[in-house]
């Protein structure tokens, strides 16, 4: 490659990954300032998850859970939760976990995605799930309803949750 053709591909590469970073905090202003489908648009990471059921709270992924959404502009997105501190697989083999290890795994971790849309009359987001690591949740339709979205947190309520009953609570931080 010449001289010539490099140093005009770096700079391309240069100008558009400053872009991309103009763009991203751009979005993020806007984000605050739009309609409801703006302000939710983007990365997330997860601060808390809460189960309520019969008066009795519990941290569902526990007190320190991980956890990363995407709801892209387009309508798709991708949600994946997990408690910290799973269990490693002894054989270091994803496919022969002891019963033990997969139940604390399975229990530990819940991930979807698919389609989204927003009501900006209901405050709410419904996910058009198309797969669940909870398999009752393939080709569902669920709704949250957005308790709170001010600066970088957004929370909802969860009326539908995989333990089948009660209401989960969930915190979300914009990704940095």
């Amino acid at each position: 490659m010449n001289r010539s053709i490099h140093k005009s591909l770096r700079t391309l590469a240069i100008s558009t990954a400053f872009s991309g970073v103009m763009l991203s905090g751009a979005s993020g202003a806007l984000a605050q300032t739009g309609n409801l489908g703006e302000q939710v648009a983007g990365a997330w990471t997860i601060v808390a998850v809460t189960y309520e059921q019969a008066g009795t709270k519990r941290e569902s992924f526990g007190p320190n859970p991980k956890g990363f959404m995407t709801l892209h502009p387009n309508g798709r997105y991708s949600i994946t939760l997990m408690r910290s501190g799973l269990p490693r697989i002894a054989s270091n083999n994803r496919e022969a976990g002891t019963p033990e290890e997969n139940k604390a795994i399975a229990g530990g971790v819940l991930a979807h995605f698919g389609t989204y849309s927003i009501s900006e009359k209901d405050r709410t987001i419904k996910f058009q799930i198309e797969a669940s690591t909870f398999p009752n949740w393939d080709g569902a339709t669920q709704g949250r309803s957005i308790a709170s979205l001010t600066g970088d947190e957004l929370k909802w309520t969860v009326p539908t949750p995989a333990q089948g009953s009660g209401t989960a609570y969930l915190v979300w931080k914009r990704a940095q």
